[in-house]
C-alpha cells in the first residue's frame, strides 16, 4: 500500500513539469520537388516574352516539364504533353515547360518548340527557379500537380504520355 501511495505521489509531481498550454500539432514540411510538396511560387517570362506565374496556375492541374533542345527523350515527350494540353485544357489542365540551360542549345528554343508542335508556355530555367522546384536530377523531369497545387507525380527520365494521361484524368 505504501508503495502504491509513493508511486501515485511521484506520478503527480512528475506532471508538474509539463507546460500548462496545449501542445500544438507540428506541420510536417515536405521538401520542394518531392511528392506532397506545394507548387512553388514563381513569376517568369516565357521564351516569347509573355508573363507566367504560379498565381495564374491556381486551381488547375499543372504539368511542369523540365527539358532541353539537346535532350532526345524530351523531344519525344513534349509533343505528347501538347496533345494533353489540347485535349484537357478546357477542363483545367495546363502544361508549362522549363528549358534547362546547363549546356548550350544546338537549336534556337522557340524554333525547336515550333518544329515539334509545342505551343504551351516555355520558360528558361534559372538557378533560382530550379531551386524552388527542389533541384534537377536529370532530363527530362516531369512533375504533375493537382488543383490544390500539391505534387502528385514525379518522373525523372522518359515516360509515355498515356501514363500521365491516366494520372491526369483522376486529378481533373
Amino acid at each position: 500500500m505504501k508503495t502504491l501511495l509513493l508511486l501515485l505521489t511521484l506520478a503527480g509531481f512528475s506532471g508538474c513539469n509539463h507546460p500548462a498550454s496545449p501542445v500544438q500539432a507540428r506541420e510536417v514540411k515536405v521538401a520542394a520537388g518531392e511528392i506532397g510538396s506545394p507548387l512553388p511560387q514563381f513569376f517568369a517570362k516565357d521564351l516569347q516574352g509573355h508573363p507566367i506565374s504560379s498565381a495564374e496556375l491556381q486551381g488547375k492541374v499543372v504539368l511542369i516539364d523540365f527539358w532541353a533542345t539537346w535532350c532526345e527523350p524530351c523531344k519525344k515527350e513534349m509533343p505528347g504533353y501538347q496533345k494533353l494540353a489540347d485535349r484537357y485544357g478546357t477542363r483545367g489542365f495546363v502544361a508549362v515547360g522549363f528549358k534547362a540551360n546547363m549546356m548550350p542549345d544546338p537549336e534556337e528554343p522557340v524554333g525547336f518548340a515550333r518544329k515539334i508542335g509545342v505551343q504551351y508556355p516555355l520558360v528558361t530555367l534559372t538557378d533560382d527557379l530550379m531551386q524552388k522546384f527542389g533541384g534537377l536530377e536529370g532530363l527530362p523531369t516531369t512533375l504533375l500537380y493537382d488543383r490544390q497545387g500539391i505534387l502528385r507525380k514525379k518522373v525523372i527520365g522518359f515516360e509515355y504520355t498515356d501514363v500521365f494521361e491516366s494520372e491526369l484524368k483522376t486529378l481533373l
